[in-house]
């Protein structure tokens, strides 16, 4: 069961606010950790046994490290030791080198737990949060795995620090008026989900099938604009779910993307881009390493590689490895070239073209493949410029490009605020619940048939 099923939306989340509001405010936390653990053994009782084993340990470690502080070698050798735990499991289930300890211990091939990625990550940074004394360590069990088990930010964050989530926790406004505002976001990213990324994702595969030796170059440009746009819709319209989701129990969490795709700048890009993965690796990582040096050049080099690990996190192959390298290349180079205002005539052009460019890595199985898949994009292979095949798409999904391209921009939300306009913002307020009813509609009828929309293209 993910966000996008007619048992989620129908069934688990009315039951669970119905018994959330219920509850007196003092016990909600408590509920939380009894839903979520709920909506996680849905997912499998793996799953469910892995977050307490996680945060189990997680927590025994915060403890021990809390209590050598003043023993800082005895501290930093606990804090590895947990870093260690922490990187182990993450490579344990999304490194395919790992498979046979999986099957020593019992795991099902099949089985993966959603959210390990923002598990370890949410881990690893309060291990060092408390190592550091930015944090004191949680004493109550419970609430620290509702930090790791929380469901609406369980399968694509946002990916808060522990500090953050508790004040969130304790600043909750249970009230009816955050359903409604927690049900527009939700609805919104549903829309984003089932309307647009399960379409274009149609269109990316229908690509994809096709053999990259005969390719035409409108159908590689179709089927990389295709994917970088069904990727961002689907991790935007999960996180938008989960936010709302969070919304409606009076937990008001940030959003996760910021309409990045058409930047004016790859740097911009890369800060809109699942904002607060972006901010945990340049806190705990680039700053971090990079205060060791003052060599210019060692801190640029150091600001690559940790887009490299950014890339790596996400598909766990070499392919993601080298397209967070390509980002991270992008943005030293524009650093320099923006001085001279080079750039900025181009705007968003050339970011979405280099965010195309660069996805081919990422969605690419091998290395051979997306250098292949370049060289068709740009006629080297069998199907020259255009053919039928490629043709036929454009009709069929042109309309579909053009609304989720701009969709995927902030022109709708900035003409609004720029009109300055009472009775505009009176009227689109009015008009909201209407549409939230219509999308939420349309999705339902299209999830019909197979009961929620399970495609997701990265795992995390």
């Amino acid at each position: 069961m993910i966000y996008s099923s007619l048992m989620f939306i129908y069934g688990f989340l009315p039951v669970s606010l119905l018994i959330y509001y219920l509850t007196p405010k003092k016990h909600q936390p408590l509920v939380l950790l009894l839903l979520s653990a709920v909506f996680c053994g849905m997912l499998g009782l793996h799953c469910l046994v892995f977050t307490a084993v996680f945060a189990g340990v997680n927590y025994v470690v915060c403890r021990t490290i809390e209590s050598r502080r003043e023993n800082r070698p005895e501290a930093c050798t606990v804090l590895c030791g947990g870093i260690f735990f922490d990187v182990f499991s993450l490579f344990l289930f999304r490194s395919e080198l790992l498979s046979a300890l999986r099957e020593g211990a019992g795991i099902p091939e099949s089985f993966f737990p959603l959210g390990v990625s923002f598990m370890v990550l949410g881990g690893i940074g309060t291990l060092a949060d408390v190592y550091t004394g930015r944090l004191r360590a949680e004493r109550n069990f419970l609430r620290f795995w509702l930090y790791f088990i929380f469901f609406p930010r369980l399968i694509m964050g946002p990916l808060l620090r522990y500090g953050s989530f508790s004040k969130v926790l304790d600043s909750r406004k249970p009230e009816l008026a955050e359903i409604g505002a927690g049900m527009t976001i939700f609805v919104k990213g549903l829309a984003k989900k089932v309307l647009a990324a399960d379409t274009l994702y149609l269109l990316y595969e229908a690509v994809r099938t096709t053999d990259v030796g005969a390719m035409s170059a409108l159908t590689a440009w179709l089927g990389a604009l295709a994917y970088i746009l069904c990727l961002y819709f689907t991790l935007s319209g999960l996180a938008d779910m989960g936010t709302g989701a969070g919304y409606c129990f009076g937990l008001r969490m940030p959003q996760s993307f910021n309409y990045p795709l058409f930047s004016i700048k790859i740097r911009y890009f890369a800060a809109r881009w699942h904002i607060q993965v972006v901010q945990w690796m340049r806190r705990y990582i680039t700053k971090t390493a990079s205060s060791r040096f003052r060599s210019g050049i060692v801190k640029k080099l150091i600001f690559i590689c940790v887009w490299g690990i950014l890339g790596f996190w996400y598909v766990f192959s070499i392919n993601g490895l080298i397209w967070g390298i390509l980002i991270g290349m992008a943005i030293t180079a524009e650093n320099r070239l923006s001085r001279g205002r080079i750039l900025n005539v181009t705007g968003g052009i050339y970011t979405a073209f280099a965010a195309m460019v660069f996805g081919v890595f990422l969605s690419g199985e091998s290395i051979s493949y997306s250098l292949r898949y370049l060289w068709a994009m740009i006629g080297g292979a069998g199907g020259g410029f255009a053919d039928a095949f490629s043709l036929y798409l454009l009709k069929a999904y042109v309309v579909v490009l053009l609304i989720t391209m701009y969709a995927a921009t902030d022109l709708f939300r900035n003409m609004m605020v720029r009109s300055g306009k009472n009775t505009v913002k009176t009227a689109l307020t009015a008009a909201t619940p209407l549409v939230v009813l219509a999308l939420l509609t349309v999705c339902t009828a299209l999830m019909s048939y197979t009961g929620s929309s399970e495609m997701i293209l990265i795992k995390l």
